[in-house]
């Protein structure tokens, strides 16, 4: 693709040495995974069926337990990339340097695309599943309940595993938050008030992403089935693998001046079997 000059820029001081581009929206996949950024293609993470004890009458007989070990692997199947062409006089009449501020935007772009394929893989394949009472997340009065609910289907795991629980709600359910934030406690309302939405509630650690990021479409290899939909789990336990994070590239393109440059990178997101139940996906009534 082509890119041609403002009118503006050839004859006028530009007030910023930099391009304005579209406001970008929060990354968070990095926050709430393990994240492999090695390049390995498939990482490894066999399990064994779970065995239960049982309690009878003293007799010391027993029956062994048979144990299966299964293969459960993460796979790296999808690329992101996005690319443009800087020819040679945009970047020398320019008063900035196109291919720097445009390639940091592509860099940007593909880091977002890799974050909206995590958060759709892990909640098209979580296993617990919740349904909010109506009105979802906009109604404040919903907040509390759907929290301790969420809450509750994590609860007591050895060894504080579901000690750090998150919650991606869209941009639109902050307005039901909000409310409850400043109707909460003297001191957490207090706060709420002066500082605006809080990014805790119930122990709970909530990252608002922009609305249409869950989504139902198709990404990559991953038909997505999300919209309506909103994610909790708990952090860390959950795993995207990215090899070498975000690259690029400049080339030379016959028949054009300049550099054609392009940004891309691989993904795959994978929960463990085990942890499938401690991922809920929750539906908006």
């Amino acid at each position: 693709m082509a890119n041609t000059l403002s009118t503006y820029s050839l004859r006028h001081k530009y007030f910023s040495t930099n391009l304005a581009f579209a406001l970008k929206k929060a990354l968070i996949s990095d926050a709430i995974c393990n994240v492999d950024r090695s390049e390995l293609k498939t990482i490894e993470n066999p399990y064994v069926t779970e065995v239960v004890a049982a309690i009878q009458a003293v007799a010391g007989t027993y029956t062994p337990a048979v144990r299966t070990v299964t293969d459960d692997a993460l796979s790296v199947d999808d690329e992101v990339v996005v690319s443009t062409h800087v020819f040679d006089f945009e970047n020398r009449t320019a008063n900035f340097n196109l291919t720097a501020n445009f390639l940091e935007d592509l860099m940007y772009q593909v880091g977002f695309k890799t974050d909206q394929f995590v958060l759709n893989k892990i909640l098209d394949v979580a296993t617990g599943a919740y349904t909010t009472p109506a009105g979802g997340f906009t109604t404040a009065a919903n907040i509390p309940v759907i929290c301790a609910n969420l809450l509750s289907k994590v609860a007591g795991f050895q060894s504080g595993i579901a000690s750090n629980p998150f919650l991606v709600i869209e941009s639109t359910d902050v307005v039901g938050f909000a409310q409850a934030q400043v109707s909460s406690g003297f001191a957490y309302a207090d706060a709420a008030l002066n500082n605006g939405f809080m990014g805790n509630y119930m122990g709970i650690k909530i990252y608002v992403i922009r609305t249409g990021t869950f989504v139902t479409t198709t990404l990559g290899t991953l038909t997505a089935t999300n919209s309506g939909h909103r994610l909790f789990g708990i952090s860390k336990l959950a795993m995207f693998a990215s090899p070498r994070g975000v690259q690029y590239e400049e080339k030379m393109v016959t028949g054009k001046t300049g550099r054609e440059i392009v940004a891309y990178g691989y993904v795959g997101a994978k929960v463990w079997n085990f942890h499938l139940p401690l991922f809920v996906d929750i539906t908006l009534a």
